[in-house]
């Protein structure tokens, strides 16, 4: 809660008389102002009401004395039913006031006051008959009594009935009329003019007197407004200990009126408190020490320059507790312009902090691990830079990122996954000092900002130390997960002037890191930036590489083992910039599925391969590699339809190579999609087959026409390692028993040929037998192949 201690300094602001409407104030109208009139007219009706027993009384009396006075000049009948009259219109109008008070208890309309001129009316009707029927017949005496008599009458009405000028006007008006007739038929023009100048002045001081009366009950409204608005602000609930409280100081700074809200809000006896400091009763046990808070002292400073001050939050202790309060003030200075002290308002914000605090904390830290988040950690490097930069020293920023990490969400899921983040995030905290701040960016990257990395070998020991301790298994839920940690270090001033520089360079490191096959750190190097910019300008490039032309397939031959015959081709990709020149594969492929570009690039390479091998003689088959990102778009199955019906090509001499990595995505679908590739009659092969998360399942599951081996396990094997051997023979046991050929890819020379065929292999693919041909090669190598069939 905030407030305003502004007081106005233009004393007509306080003082100004406020605007009432005669014709509102009559009854006539309601205006169409701010101003609620209904509980005003209320306040009429409830005044009204208070003197209605006051108003019978009167006119009885009056008409008994009336009687008495013209007994002898009026039959006695007719001053009787003249006074039954009077009493039943008297009677009705007190009823009425009386219950117009009991049902006009907070509010009336216009209707209630405007109605009570037919009471006036009726009255004044009543009391005109004496002087214009029965005076005009008196003596002088008895004229001069009734004009006695009703005169009174007049004047207790007018205080009686005040509060309703309408009906007291109207009686007024009419009675003094009648009156002042009599007057001028009995005893002359002066006598009469004075009857009525005196229901004039009647009159006049009837409406002074109602105008009063509204003012003050307008008066009353608006202050218990005040104390409405004023209690709400400040919250004054008796039962609660932290509402608001008001406080004042006198010149010297010492607190005088305190209020017990004030004393109890500081823990103090409300007896003693008056006339200490109230830096010393704010200060609490501080006192002493002299070890106050930042706010006290800018309090001191406030008070000293005689300074209005707003929102100014402290600590203050009461009954052991630390408690949090914002107090507002203004000076205050007498008519001379002699400083008076200090009159402001305090507020307890202990709760309010405390959420705030916890909000900040939302918004800085990460909800999984508990570690700070990417905005607090992009706060530490800044303060980080800048005071390396202030002392002339310098700052460090360090990217990690989990490695293997997408293989655990995949196969175990992502509540073991998030808690392998909680463990690791538990084994980093253990590793920085206060020299460090350590957090998560997001996913599996975490992210050290090192405030003095003037030690470079301090800095590499924490870099190893965190790639070192990460290496180390989890036990979570009976499985061991292994996953390490690829570390990139860069180091401010040097590498990077600003936080978002510092973050890139630190970035481009860790893709070094990971490049190199994770496990390990790097520090920033600036031939990275130029990396970072090839890659920047070949993905720029990539993307108009298909509407340009500049990709073209090449066909690498397929051959029996045994015979050495061509048994089929796989197609190759390849581009040739025209002013880069050709672009490796293991380069574009990559960034294509960074890029995601792999799609339309792996459809224009589906249509093309099929619309060629359809040109070919006989039945060689046509190999082409799928993306698992083409396989999780259930579109992809359409495609393969629409490449085989546009080129005439055979489903069955269609054959796809996926990768094991496929399989590791259950709730993609990529395994439907698969299923009903097959149902279209198209073989699958399974390529690189034992480099990846090698399960059995999925082969039993799979459909597979053949498992390629890879080249890694071929080179193993021509150098006799034991492992790579018993891999293969593994492999095509395998394959053996499902029904499966197998496909020993990169053989380059006569020794691994006869090795992979003593090993069980039944196709062999590699430099040996061919490199990747042109269209026009391999179509010739086809043709002959056919003819060597036909032939045979």
């Amino acid at each position: 809660m905030r407030y305003d201690t502004r007081v106005s300094t233009d004393p007509t602001s306080q003082f100004a008389k406020p605007h009432i409407d005669a014709r509102a104030l009559l009854g006539l109208y309601d205006p169409a102002d701010t101003t609620d009139w209904a509980p005003i007219r209320a306040a009429q009706v409830h005044a009204g009401g208070e003197l209605a027993l006051f108003l019978l009384a009167t006119n009885v009396i009056g008409a008994a004395l009336v009687t008495l006075i013209l007994e002898r000049d009026v039959p006695l009948w007719a001053l009787a039913c003249w006074g039954a009259v009077v009493a039943a219109i008297a009677v009705a109008v007190t009823f009425r006031r009386l219950a117009a008070k009991q049902r006009a208890q907070t509010a009336a309309t216009l209707a209630d006051v405007r109605d009570t001129v037919i009471e006036g009316v009726a009255l004044a009707a009543v009391w005109s008959i004496p002087p214009l029927l029965f005076g005009l017949h008196a003596d002088a005496g008895s004229a001069l009594g009734l004009w006695i008599v009703l005169s009174v009458l007049m004047t207790a009405s007018a205080v009686a009935m005040a509060a309703l000028p309408l009906a007291t006007l109207s009686f007024l008006a009419i009675l003094g009329l009648a009156i002042a007739a009599m007057v001028l038929w009995v005893a002359g023009p002066v006598l009469a003019a004075s009857v009525a100048l005196f229901t004039a002045l009647l009159m006049i001081g009837c409406f002074t007197r109602a105008r009063a009366l509204v003012l003050i009950r307008s008066g009353e409204i608006a202050l218990a407004e005040r104390d409405e608005t004023v209690s709400l602000l400040l919250r004054e609930v008796k039962q609660d200990e932290t509402a608001d409280w008001l406080w004042e100081t006198d010149a010297a700074r010492r607190v005088v009126r305190a209020s017990p809200r004030f004393a109890l809000s500081v823990g103090l006896d409300p007896a003693a408190i008056n006339g200490k400091s109230l830096l010393e009763v704010l200060a609490g046990t501080t006192w002493e020490s002299g070890k106050f808070a930042a706010g006290l002292r800018t309090l001191a400073e406030k008070l000293k320059a005689r300074e209005a001050f707003r929102e100014l939050v402290l600590p203050v202790h009461v009954a052991e507790q630390e408690r949090w309060y914002e107090i507002a003030a203004n000076p205050r200075y007498d008519e001379q312009g002699a400083f008076l002290g200090f009159r402001g308002v305090g507020a307890d914000v202990t709760e309010q902090r405390a959420s705030a605090d916890k909000i900040n904390r939302m918004a800085r830290f990460d909800t999984l691990t508990g570690l700070p988040n990417r905005l607090y950690i992009n706060e530490a490097l800044a303060q980080a830079m800048a005071d390396a930069d202030k002392w002339g020293s310098r700052c460090a920023f360090m990217m990690i990122d989990l490695d293997r990490f997408k293989a655990v969400n995949d196969t175990l899921g992502h509540p073991i996954g998030d808690r392998l983040l909680g463990r690791v995030a538990e084994r980093l905290a253990t590793l920085v000092t206060d020299n460090e701040v350590i957090g998560r960016l997001g996913g599996d990257e975490f992210a050290v900002v090192v405030r003095d990395a003037s030690d470079t070998q301090r800095l590499e020991r924490l870099a190893q130390t965190i790639v070192d301790a990460l290496a180390r298994p989890y036990d979570l839920d009976h499985h061991t997960l292994y996953t390490g940690a690829s570390v990139g270090v860069a180091t401010g001033p040097r590498d990077g002037r600003t936080t978002e520089m510092l973050i890139r360079s630190a970035d481009l490191a860790l893709y070094r890191s990971k490049d190199a096959g994770g496990g390990r750190f790097h520090h920033y190097e600036p031939q990275l930036h130029v990396a970072a910019e090839e890659r920047r300008v070949l993905e720029q490039a990539l993307r108009k590489a298909l509407a340009q032309n500049e990709l073209h397939l090449n066909y690498q031959p397929v051959v029996d083992a045994g015979s050495g015959q061509l048994t089929g081709f796989e197609a190759l990709v390849r581009w040739t910039h025209p002013e880069l020149g050709a672009i490796s594969p293991a380069k574009f492929i990559p960034l294509a599925e960074d890029a995601r570009l792999i799609g339309p690039i792996g459809e224009w390479v589906l249509r093309s391969a099929c619309a060629e091998a359809a040109a070919w003689p006989g039945e060689t088959p046509i190999a082409v590699n799928v993306s698992p990102e083409q396989l999780l778009n259930p579109g992809f199955v359409a495609v393969v339809g629409s490449a085989l019906a546009n080129s005439g090509l055979s489903a069955h001499r269609l054959e796809l190579e996926v990768t094991e990595s496929v399989f590791l995505r259950d709730d993609t679908g990529a395994v439907k999609v698969l299923e009903r590739i097959l149902a279209l009659g198209v073989r699958l092969s399974l390529d690189d087959f034992g480099t990846g998360y090698s399960s059995l399942g999925y082969l039993s599951r799979t459909r597979f026409t053949t498992i390629k081996i890879d080249r890694s396990f071929v080179i193993g094997a021509s150098k006799k390692v034991p492992e790579a051997i018993a891999i293969i023979r593994a492999v095509v046991a395998l394959a053996q028993s499902l029904g499966m050929a197998t496909t020993a890819e990169g053989v380059e020379t006569e020794e691994e040929h006869v090795m992979v065929q003593a090993l069980g292999c039944t196709k062999v693919q590699g430099y040996y037998f061919g490199r990747p041909l042109p269209v026009d090669e391999a179509r010739g190598l086809a043709q002959r192949a056919a003819q060597n069939r036909e032939a045979a």
